[in-house]
């Protein structure tokens, strides 16, 4: 708000004084002339007043006054047009185009000296993805939003699952979705990093009833600890009424999960295809999603490199776990390619695995470190969808 103008009373300098007593030569004058004198001169201070007045008047009509912006105290105000630059009180976010990028923050351009204040004219409606207010994420395509279903171009859909037969409690799965998945792993049954370990010392491993169930039309994994032992699961999708061991073998195919996780250090994914020949590396692994929880998704493969040893690629499209993503490998003879929400990340036509895999959600711990005792959360699969290969 403008400081407003201060009313200030002045005493008249002078006031009434004693009447002024004429010099005996003025007395002497005559009276008229002196009268005439006076209308004279009155007349003069007249028109010269009224002359001032209607100039005044004419300068004050053709002098721009000011504009006030509505509650600002009537501080004038600088008028923007198209052509002029914005303030830096509101700048427009750039937008990205990348759905399951971060957004970024707006920059604040160079500061100049502008008034508080601006009245915008002829300024046309912002579009979208502009304004002072960042664009919305933009929405997954239809496709990833719910389970595809159906064939697709030189693919067969040989399994479909999006978890709305009902729910079931923790320590019930698979239950009524016992025909299409099976928890792989009993209780205690050591994961990646308890098989380094003692069996009488391990401290990490697959608990399928203490972690798994369905509820609101999703897969829930809840990981956490109990009596110093990390928590996790590898449930497997049933294909063709398999009910035994590997459950969805076959040779090349294309794989697709939705499914997002609280960022839990410690905790880690490996959905993978795993040979069902259990000769690693000499088959090859395909990993994707992989990674630590708190931290970002990345696709890898393993296989033998030209020296006879193990190697592996990675794939990092540095994207967090922690918003819904869709993931799918594309495996064919010679290539496999990974896709996250639609967008390739990579293609692989190196240590491509050419004998039959099975595919996990292997859910564990213990990658790069093991997590604290009082981290727990979840992971959550809304559906997964596979293909063969026609």
């Amino acid at each position: 708000m403008a400081d407003s103008p201060r009313n200030s009373r002045f005493a008249w300098m002078g006031g009434q004084g004693t009447p002024r007593h004429l010099v005996p030569e003025e007395e002497a004058l005559p009276a008229k002339p002196v009268k005439n004198r006076a209308r004279t001169g009155g007349v003069v201070l007249m028109v010269v007043s009224l002359a001032l007045t209607i100039g005044t008047l004419s300068v004050a009509a053709n002098a721009p006054r000011a504009q006030t912006a509505e509650g600002q105290g009537g501080e004038p105000v600088t008028l923007v047009t198209e052509s002029a630059q914005p303030t830096t009180d509101a700048p427009s976010p750039e937008s990205t185009s990348e759905p399951s990028s971060p957004q970024p923050s707006a920059e604040p351009s160079v500061e100049a000296s502008t008034p508080a204040a601006t009245i915008e004219t002829n300024s046309p409606a912002p579009a979208n993805g502009s304004g002072s207010e960042p664009a919305p994420k933009p929405e997954f395509p239809a496709f990833y939003q719910s389970v595809p279903v159906g064939d697709l171009d030189g693919w067969r859909q040989v399994f479909v699952e999006d978890f709305t037969d009902g729910d079931v409690p923790l320590g019930g799965f698979p239950g009524i979705y016992g025909s299409r998945w099976h928890e792989t792993y009993k209780d205690g049954t050591p994961d990646t990093h308890g098989k380094t370990q003692p069996k009488d010392a391990r401290t990490s491993g697959y608990y399928p009833s203490k972690v798994l169930s369905v509820h609101d039309g999703v897969l829930d994994m809840f990981l956490h600890s109990e009596n110093g032992v990390s928590m996790g699961a590898a449930p497997s999708p049933v294909v063709g009424g398999a009910t035994q061991p590997p459950y969805n073998s076959q040779l090349y195919g294309r794989y697709s999960v939705r499914f997002k996780a609280d960022s839990l250090p410690g905790f880690k994914v490996a959905w993978l295809l795993w040979p069902v020949s259990k000769q690693w590396p000499q088959d090859g692994e395909v990993d994707f999603p992989e990674g630590d929880l708190s931290k970002v998704i990345y696709a890898a493969l393993h296989g033998i490199g030209p020296d006879g040893n193990h190697t592996f690629d990675v794939f990092r499209p540095s994207v967090p776990f922690t918003d819904w993503h869709v993931a799918t490998t594309e495996w064919t003879p010679g290539r496999i390619e990974f896709f996250l929400d639609g967008k390739s990340i990579g293609v692989a036509t190196s240590m491509v695995p050419d004998t039959p895999m099975r595919y996990i959600l292997q859910t564990e711990s213990c990658l790069t470190g093991c997590p604290a005792p009082e981290t727990a959360g979840h992971v959550y699969v809304d559906w997964v969808a596979i293909w063969a290969r026609n």
